[in-house]
């Protein structure tokens, strides 16, 4: 048993409401065998986009920053990409300066090690690598800082 996190984004279409123009073709295949799903009656598209094990300095950003402090694990409320961009330069402002106190570790019964060692700094690099690969390379979803508010996101922890 551990700490387990996990980071979704939420893509909202409302394909089956004519107004959101939602148009397009799903291809799933299981086992090499076509899934049913129709594409006007997906509501939302549900990813996950990054996962940690024990990174418990980033559990804390989450439960201090995202659930008001609230450490019950499941999930989050949903929150919006300004908040990844916020936790992406902490991020980076910790590994420049070496300055742990900027993410201290969160302690709990399975939340391993409380250390500042080199499992604390590679946690902290593979969540700027989850972070650059969440944010989209396309200006258009973004316009003047806002968000794209048919894409949200939610973390899950549990123990």
């Amino acid at each position: 048993m551990g700490l387990d996190m996990t980071l979704y984004k939420k893509t909202y279409l409302g394909a089956q409401y004519a107004h959101n123009k939602i148009s397009g073709k799903i291809e799933i295949f299981k086992d090499g065998k076509p899934l049913s799903i129709k594409l006007d009656r997906v509501e939302e598209i549900k990813e996950e986009v990054g996962s940690w094990r024990k990174a418990n300095q980033i559990h804390g950003w989450f439960i201090k920053n995202i659930q008001n402090g609230v450490d019950e694990g499941g999930h989050s409320e949903e929150f919006g990409i300004e908040r990844l961009y916020e936790l992406r330069a902490l991020c980076k402002k910790a590994l420049e300066t070496k300055d742990a106190t900027l993410l201290p570790p969160t302690e709990g019964f399975f939340f391993g090690s409380s250390e500042i060692d080199k499992y604390y700094w590679e946690d902290i690099e593979h969540t700027i690598e989850i972070i650059n690969r969440v944010i989209p390379s396309n200006a258009e979803h973004f316009i003047d800082g806002e968000e794209d508010h048919d894409v949200a996101f939610v973390y899950y922890s549990s123990w």
